[in-house]
């Protein structure tokens, strides 16, 4: 149908007044008219909205795996520890026992070197504003924005303690728990590949890498704790010991392992997100080690903020603390198997 010259004025007109009003960021909504900062959205009479917050999927588990050292404070720009080292002489043996005779003016001393190793205890920080009317828009539709973004906050800053502990940072040139060049026991499994390999042959890896770590400690400290990557965790839980099926073999190593016998109590095994492809040739890792202040440990200072700073019809206010660097104050008792 031909439309004459008036109807295709009014069309046109329509379609100019006709404007799409979108986000542009990744924010899912209900109407195409969206007040992002505020999070008000149209919504129908007969929708049921749920205030619930949901932010992004994310896990952290780095308070579970390593234990902080509390003694830094906002102030430090390092932090640091020492390591001693004795030698002693024997009496008529230099290699022997320190036997004197009653009469003797020549005493063998005692020799001390203490070593230091520093590490750098690094800035964190993240401002947080919002203007008046976004507050007040937001507290009004039951979603405020300051709570929001706390929450992210919060978020962001684990996340980055996660990655600083595990794998520490590329750009400071800092590694972590499970990359460090500080460990000398560093192999590849006896058998691996476990997606492959028998009950008894997983049963094996295990064992040598928990005796591995103990013989290098002078037989002095057994781990207490493996990180697996998820899959293999996952391979221990659906395999059994037998084909009777009684336990699975993952409980099998809590409760049967040389760490059960000398700690007194099962080997904690732990599924980690940060292990698959960090071995030497992209291939899994498993890592083992005794959770301890005193063995291996995580510099923190935790949060702190500045008051709340009014400007113009801002609210801003700065969050900040330092992050360090894994301290292995004895890297001996701590072992990595890759190709598992």
């Amino acid at each position: 149908m031909k439309l004459s010259k008036t109807e295709m004025a009014a069309v046109m007109g329509a379609t100019a007044r006709l404007v799409r009003a979108q986000t542009r960021d990744g924010m899912i909504t209900f109407d195409s008219q969206t007040i992002d900062s505020a999070g008000a959205f149209l919504v129908g009479e007969l929708e049921r909205l749920d205030q619930t917050l949901h932010g992004p999927l994310a896990s952290v588990t780095w308070s579970r795996d390593i234990d902080l050292r509390e003694d830094v404070s906002i102030a430090d720009e390092t932090s640091s520890f020492t390591n001693s080292s004795f030698a002693a002489a024997g009496g008529p043996s230099a290699t022997g026992k320190s036997w004197i005779g009653k009469t003797a003016n020549a005493i063998q001393s005692l020799a001390l070197d203490i070593g230091k190793t520093a590490s750098p205890l690094s800035l964190w920080g993240m401002e947080l504003g919002w203007t008046i009317p976004e507050l007040e828009s937001a507290q009004k539709v039951g979603r405020p924005v300051d709570t929001q973004k706390y929450t992210g906050m919060q978020l962001k800053w684990n996340m980055d303690i996660d990655e600083q502990v595990y794998i520490g940072d590329e750009t400071l040139g800092l590694q972590g728990l499970v990359n460090s060049s500080r460990i000398s026991n560093t192999s590849n499994a006896v058998t691996g590949n476990w997606d492959t390999a028998t009950r008894q042959q997983v049963l094996d890896d295990v064992d040598e890498i928990l005796t591995s770590s103990w013989e290098a400690s002078g037989y002095a400290i057994c781990p207490s704790k493996l990180l697996l990557p998820p899959k293999k965790y996952s391979k221990l839980v659906r395999t059994v010991v037998s084909d009777s099926g009684n336990i699975s073999l993952l409980e099998f190593l809590k409760a049967n392992s040389i760490a059960n016998s000398l700690n007194g109590r099962p080997l904690d095994i732990q599924p980690l997100k940060w292990l698959p492809g960090r071995g030497a040739a992209n291939k899994d890792r498993m890592v083992a080690y005794t959770q301890d202040q005193q063995r291996v440990r995580f510099p923190l200072v935790p949060l702190q903020r500045t008051p709340l700073e009014f400007r113009s019809i801002y609210q801003l206010t700065t969050y900040f603390g330092r992050l360090g660097a894994v301290e292995f104050v004895y890297p001996e008792t701590v072992a990595y198997r890759d190709g598992i």
